[in-house]
């Protein structure tokens, strides 16, 4: 059971990737739960939520992908380490395009039922992706 359902997060990376948002119809539960904190459109439920951010970020990071760096599978989680790259060419949540490629690292943890997405978990670098793009300053070291 592990294998598949690492499987069915794969393919909704990949669609992900594909710009094929009308999988998500089949990979995510009608009444998927996502509980990203940087997710402005994680009250909607279900495939439409999943299209909904995918569509946010594909529009600010029209070459944007996310590889798989890791994948760890118990019970009927799953658990997925990635790496997302882009350049922002569009807006980002009120941010307009900087041109800026960005790296960011993140964990996903799916719930899998049935074959599908029901309830996802993310956390990924978002303070480092503002400090690429240039929004927030760089960390610098005390006293400097």
């Amino acid at each position: 059971m592990s294998a598949q359902n690492k499987a069915v997060a794969r393919r909704f990376y990949d669609a992900w990737n594909a710009r094929d948002l009308d999988a998500f119809d089949e990979l995510v539960a009608p009444d998927a739960q996502d509980h990203d904190p940087q997710n402005p459109f994680r009250e909607m439920r279900g495939p439409a939520g999943a299209k909904r951010a995918a569509g946010m970020y594909h529009s600010a990071f029209s070459d944007g992908r996310i590889e798989i760096d890791d994948q760890i599978a118990d019970g009927d989680l799953v658990v997925t380490r990635w790496t997302g790259k882009g350049t922002q060419d569009g807006e980002l949540m009120g941010m307009p395009p900087t041109g800026k490629w960005v790296e960011v690292s993140g964990i996903t943890i799916d719930r899998i039922a049935g074959e599908q997405i029901a309830e996802s978990w993310s956390c990924f670098d978002a303070l480092g992706m503002m400090q690429q793009l240039g929004a927030v300053p760089e960390a610098q070291p005390a006293g400097a």
